[in-house]
């Protein structure tokens, strides 16, 4: 091959960045034809099976899965992305014919493929013969060993070269097979932590072009303190033990950078060799993850795809699924795709096998369904019999036979058969948002303001405040049965929704927080925590008092805070929240200007200061929390905030188990999904139009009581 200057490489993935942000074939054209079901089905590997390696006893293998997967009424696999070895077992030597028959099979039993580009596995030739494409990291000194997935430097030239030949020839192969409607880019892609030298490099030119000179950066980013001033390019420090939170944030947006690029590099090879009617999607590994900006690793793809994961059992109540969901939708304002999610049990070991229970795998589906899903798939078919992965279980056990899973996943599949056309493409209008910021995620876990405290079910690092308060306010939400989008700085106009909740934007420029405060002023509603507009946009606390641009718009400033040693009361109890009259880990001394106090501490010192806050701003609303506050009662604050925008409906009188979900359909028809996440039978009141039970084919009339199952459903489809 014919090689780059040497002078160029270390520029390479900026000079490659900036192309790719410009070039119009790299942002998103759909043209594939709009999707007339619902798509459900699993990811599935073949060449996993144990087979000894005999073709024949694959075959055997594969022509029982397919009978089984079309029996079910499976529509849909995903394949591909995980064995770059079996389709380049040599350099330069590619096999198709044993992925062919694969295909072939699920043609012949009309089962739909969307292809994965093998990206994210490299083969071990490759790993021998460039150990420089291996991901070095912070604080080694030499480059990793090959063995797990994703251990590659994404930049580096010699990989981007093996890639690029696999993904055209990939795309050219199936550009002409009908069976494959798409492509799926590498898989769950991040930074990685890689350190190498190329990326280093990427990252001073990228300094360079951002702040021009270094007296630039040094101001900017207060590198007097400690002298850590940088005297000319040459002699920029590097990530490792760096104290400037200025320099970590600008180096996690370098990280999300190289990931974006890295997307729509992909996506720009693919879109040139596809057939026009495969779209392009992407299996995020999980919303919210401080080395990616979503936002713009969305921008090339055509649909976004999430893999989510979940707890089953008494831990499944359909929040963590619906907030990701949530997440997914917004990114492009448009349905998406579920790529992965609970099949049977999950983990890396046999320490947490929770299966589900019966009906939770079929209401998982109209769940995500609900939230505006095109299509489910499970990972994945197949238990696998060695390896990392061995107890995360796929729709079949080990014994590769048809059990309590299949069965669940037969009656579903035979549903959507049936009202799929019903459900594809549903619209949502929902008039509340969460503003999520990365910056801020990543800034508070530089400077985190608890220890300890986790989101969902995972343990509590420093790093997860922020999220914390993401998932506990769509969680408020959530329990009352109000759909909510996700916007993001980057969102020009925050005007077609009625309230406004922005968690901890400790990271923010002035636009932003201006333009917070006019949506307020033009008669928007925001709830607003602590920690927020603290720092600029590089992280360098404002030399103004607190809350800075916010200051008019929230009707208080501060100069003072503390951390809570234990919880405190709430005087009064003015919530009624009982024994979670509770707040911690943080208080803002706030000194009240036009705003008024809504709560106060239960305290001889911090009482003097208010907890929360209103005040009414032009003709808006600003609800600020100055410390943290417990579940009940944010609430509690969440569903004031929702009857202040009028807001709320007969969908916040639900029990607690039941949650409905609402949006429009091709047909222009209203659907309401009532969902039972509980062991125990469940009634409510339907008090919308009259419609038909689209799962039962029967009549339902407005103030009809509905009876719900334990873990089942009813999906009212208004009009007769």
């Amino acid at each position: 091959m014919r090689k780059l200057p040497a002078q160029l490489l270390p520029i390479l993935p900026f000079i490659a960045f900036a192309l790719i942000a410009l070039a119009p074939q790299s942002r998103a054209q759909n043209t594939s034809a709009p999707l007339p079901t619902i798509l459900y089905g699993a990811a599935y590997y073949n060449e996993y099976m144990p087979s000894e390696g005999e073709p024949a006893l694959r075959a055997e293998r594969l022509a029982k899965d397919v009978a089984l997967m079309k029996a079910a009424g499976i529509n849909v696999v995903r394949m591909g992305e995980s064995t770059w070895s079996l389709w380049e077992p040599e350099d330069g030597h590619f096999e198709y014919a044993w992925m062919d028959q694969i295909v072939k099979a699920m043609s012949d039993a009309g089962i739909k493929v969307i292809m994965g580009t093998p990206t994210y596995s490299i083969p071990t030739w490759m790993a021998h013969a460039h150990p420089e494409v291996l991901a070095r990291y912070q604080g080694a000194d030499a480059n990793t060993t090959y063995g797990m997935r994703q251990n590659m430097d994404t930049d580096n030239a010699t990989y981007r070269m093996y890639a690029k030949r696999i993904i055209i020839n990939l795309a050219k192969h199936y550009r002409d097979n009908p069976t494959v409607i798409g492509w799926q880019l590498d898989n769950e892609t991040g930074s990685y932590g890689a350190f190498n030298d190329d990326v280093f490099s990427g990252f001073v030119n990228h300094l360079k072009q951002k702040f021009g000179t270094t007296d630039a950066l040094n101001k900017a980013w207060f590198l007097n303190y400690w002298g850590q001033d940088v005297n000319g390019w040459q002699n920029m420090p590097i990530r490792d033990r760096a104290t400037s939170t200025s320099y970590k944030l600008e180096w996690s947006r370098w990280e999300q950078m190289r990931v974006s690029e890295f997307i729509a590099w992909q996506a720009d090879l693919v879109r040139q060799n596809r057939r026009p009617d495969q779209f392009i999607t992407h299996d995020y590994g999980g919303m919210m993850k401080l080395d990616v900006n979503e936002v713009t690793k969305a921008a090339p793809l055509d649909v976004i795809a999430n893999n989510i994961y979940h707890g089953t059992q008494d831990h499944m109540d359909g929040a963590w699924q619906t907030e990701q969901s949530d997440f997914s939708r917004s990114l492009k304002r448009d349905n998406f795709l579920i790529t992965e999610t609970n099949a049977q049990t999950l983990e890396w070991d046999s320490a947490a096998q929770f299966p589900p229970y019966d009906g939770q795998m079929r209401l998982d589906v109209y769940n995500y369904l609900a939230s505006g899903a095109n299509m489910v798939e499970y990972w994945h078919w197949h238990s696998i019999h060695a390896g990392q992965e061995t107890y995360w279980k796929g729709v079949l056990s080990h014994d590769l036979e048809p059990n309590r899973a299949y069965a669940e996943v037969s009656k579903t599949a035979h549903e959507l058969q049936k009202i799929g056309p019903q459900l594809v493409d549903l619209k949502i209008n929902n008039k509340v948002a969460i503003l999520y910021s990365v910056d801020s995620a990543n800034g508070l876990s530089f400077m985190p303001f608890e220890r300890g405290f986790g989101g969902g079910w995972t343990p509590g690092k420093p790093g997860d405040s922020y999220s914390a308060l993401v998932v506990q306010l769509h969680r408020a939400l959530y329990d009352a049965n109000v759909g909510v989008d996700f916007v993001f700085p980057e969102t020009k106009d925050f005007s077609q929704y009625k309230l406004l909740i922005v968690p901890a934007l400790y990271v923010a420029d002035d636009a932003l927080l201006q333009k917070i405060s006019d949506y307020v002023k033009a008669g928007g509603h925001v709830l607003m925590t602590f920690k927020s507009g603290f720092t600029n946009e590089n992280d360098a606390v404002r030399w103004q008092r607190a809350p800075g641009p916010l200051r008019e718009a929230a009707g208080f400033n501060y100069q003072e805070f503390s951390n809570l040693e234990k919880p405190l009361a709430l005087k009064g109890d003015p919530y009624h929240a009982g024994e979670e009259n509770k707040v911690s880990a943080w208080a803002e001394f706030l000194q009240l200007e036009h705003a008024e106090a809504l709560a106060t501490y239960d305290h001889p010192f911090f009482g003097r200061w208010p907890a929360i806050t209103r005040n009414r701003y032009g003709s808006g609303e600003f609800v600020y929390e100055g410390t943290k506050l417990s579940d009940s009662l944010q609430g509690k604050i969440v569903l004031d905030c929702l009857k202040s925008a009028g807001l709320t409906s007969p969908d916040q009188q639900l029990p607690a188990s039941v949650h409905v979900k609402h949006g429009t359909n091709r047909a222009g028809k209203q659907l309401h999904s009532y969902m039972n996440f509980s062991s125990d039978t469940k009634s409510v009141t339907y008090p919308y139009a009259a419609g038909t039970d689209l799962l039962t084919s029967t009549a339902v009339a407005p103030n009809q009581t509905l009876t719900l199952k334990p873990w089942d459903l009813v999906i009212v489809e208004e009009g007769r």
